[in-house]
């Protein structure tokens, strides 16, 4: 049986920039964000790539068109061959007479503006959510029809919650998802046993009390970019405590005892929010640009999220006996509080997979119409799903760079050995491997790699090469068997996607300075000679060169810019950049 899933709307942007002013600063507030794809084949996940990664539209929620092509051409296949296309959105009758209530019980809005959004929202579903839209959209962008007896439409959260199910292993597990939004929830929590999905109805959390909208106007007030920067404020909050008490939970957020939470404005009520945050915080437009003062409220705002998300952890512990808790959703991509909700919750395992955030759902889409059709899925926990790229087209995207760059091939045995002691000084390389990985962290194919030994090299490397905030941090890479003579790992055993952050050993804080952020914390990647051979061989001979266990690991782009996917994206970006080489394959690349 063959499965395509995906991710992502033609017109989205449009719709959404028309209507709703998603433009500018807010031009990722929209449904179908980090449109993507993935082939399931007789149950297993074969392919999988972010449309972003191949139209150069970082976060882009184009119709995944470009995508879905890679994915088939890589199988050898073609649209006829899909048995089933699994949409990761269901806006069905009753999703939108919530989604007509939402507007309709809004006591805060009148008459007028109730009929204003019911005329956005119509004219929203007949161009976007409609089951005719879906089939025209298809139709549009790939000239294919779909037939309508092909076609499942899977409801956002649970296609999240298929993903790291079945990237996890399956088994039973309890389940949060939370994110800015699905067709109109925030989030919902219960558990999976005997593979039998259980929502917790009343845990579940509507789009009008998002948590992770909510930390989105906080993005936006500190200056950043909603629904992209989230992690600038979470890099942020390290920099400082969160005010006692909190501004966020005494004026903000009201918590329930049931694990749920209200939340006073609907995330567009920026004005409101603005003015709300300015008050509670003693703050205003000129201080927004000071340091301390973003930092004071990035903390709080950090602490607010934590405390929230673990009142909903506790609410879960006492309705699941199970051991284990997936977390899942663009909530779970906030690293350094998923290591709490673990370690201060009884759960013994907590998984988070490389597709917690919408690059995620056309797998988890995929994989559940695959296992409603009958055909269990077999899911390795591998991110290495996208293309890859051999010598000859490496040395054709090398010609046409030869003004500017040159070469050497080396012996595949060789690459590791030559990239250890080139970072043995204050090097930083870029390393383009095998196939690209799936999701937003670069996780060893598609990485920028240095020693971290030295202090100033996360200033080198924000300045010089990533053209990025000078208070952003770095993550390590590290040997699986070694991460816990560096890091404290708590009840976690390995962290292979950095999804997860641990304190630094204080044995080895100087040692690695430049993976530590300033709280003393890194958000590490585990590696195994099973998971990525490649790099664990180059850690391998980067410790017994140097006698440092780790490497720094950030992704291979530039500030605004997708990660790389082909070699000629490798070659643009390392001649952008102050990177001293680039390791493309077997060839080691220098400017001329």
């Amino acid at each position: 049986m063959i499965v395509l899933g995906y991710n992502g709307f033609g017109r989205s942007a449009e719709i959404f920039g028309r209507l709703f002013r998603a433009t500018g600063i807010d031009r990722h507030l929209l449904y179908g964000h980090d449109s993507s794809a993935a082939l399931v084949v007789d149950g297993k996940l074969v392919a999988a790539v972010e449309e972003e990664r191949l139209n150069r539209e970082k976060k882009t929620s184009s119709f995944p068109v470009n995508a879905i092509r890679w994915c088939l051409e890589s199988a050898g296949m073609t649209l006829d061959d899909v048995d089933t296309f699994a949409f990761s959105w269901q806006f069905s009758e009753d999703v939108l007479n919530r989604m007509i209530a939402e507007i309709t019980d809004d006591p805060a809005a009148s008459v007028e503006q109730k009929f204003a959004r019911l005329r956005r929202l119509e004219e929203t579903h007949a161009a976007m959510f409609s089951q005719a839209a879906t089939e025209a959209d298809f139709l549009e962008h790939t000239g294919h029809r779909l037939d309508p007896a092909k076609l499942v439409r899977v409801p956002h959260h649970i296609a999240h919650l298929m993903t790291g199910y079945h990237l996890s292993g399956g088994g039973d597990a309890a389940f949060l998802v939370s994110d800015g939004r699905a067709e109109w929830l925030s989030a919902i929590a219960g558990e999976v046993r005997a593979g039998e999905v259980k929502v917790f109805d009343d845990m579940t959390v509507d789009s009008r009390h998002s948590l992770a909208m909510l930390f989105s106007v906080v993005t936006r007030y500190l200056g950043f970019v909603p629904n992209n920067d989230e992690y600038k404020v979470m890099g942020l909050a390290g920099y400082g405590a969160p005010p006692e008490p909190n501004p966020f939970l005494t004026h903000v957020v009201e918590m329930c005892p049931d694990g749920t939470y209200r939340i006073p404005y609907p995330a567009h009520a920026v004005p409101d929010y603005y003015e709300l945050f300015d008050r509670v915080f003693g703050g205003d437009e000129r201080c927004r640009e000071e340091f301390d003062y973003r930092v004071r409220v990035a903390s709080a705002a950090q602490h607010m999220l934590e405390t929230v998300t673990a009142g909903q952890i506790r609410t879960l512990e006492a309705r699941s006996d199970l051991p284990r808790v997936i977390f899942e959703g663009g909530l779970a991509l906030n690293c350094v509080n998923n290591s709490k909700l673990l370690e201060r919750s009884r759960f013994t395992e907590m998984d988070v997979s490389f597709g917690a955030s919408d690059v995620g759902v056309a797998i988890g889409a995929a994989l559940y119409a695959c296992g409603r059709a009958g055909t269990p899925p077999r899911v390795s926990a591998s991110p290495y799903l996208g293309p890859s790229y051999d010598g000859q087209e490496i040395q054709s995207a090398l010609e046409q760079y030869a003004d500017r760059v040159v070469w050497r091939e080396l012996d595949p045995a060789d690459v590791p050995r030559e990239a250890a002691a080139l970072m043995q000084e204050r090097c930083v390389i870029g390393w383009f491997q095998g196939r690209m990985e799936y999701g937003p962290r670069a996780l060893g194919n598609r990485s920028i790699l240095a020693n971290p030994k030295f202090p100033d090299i996360k200033d080198i490397i924000n300045e010089r090469i990533k053209h990025r905030e000078q208070f952003r941090p770095f993550a390590p890479v590290v040997l699986e068997h070694l991460a816990p003579e560096v890091f404290e790992l708590g009840k976690k055993k390995s962290s292979p996607y950095m999804t997860f952050v641990v304190p630094v050993r204080p044995e080895y804080r100087d040692r690695i300075q430049g993976a530590c952020h300033v709280d003393a914390t890194s958000r590490i990647q585990t590696v195994t000679e099973e998971s990525n051979p490649l790099l664990a061989r180059l850690l391998r001979e980067f410790n017994e060169l140097t006698g440092i266990p780790c490497l720094i690991n950030t992704s291979f782009n530039v500030a605004g810019e997708p990660i790389v996917c082909s070699p000629a994206d490798a070659l643009s970006c390392f001649l952008k950049t102050e990177m001293d080489h680039l390791f493309l394959g077997n060839f080691l690349v220098s400017r001329m």
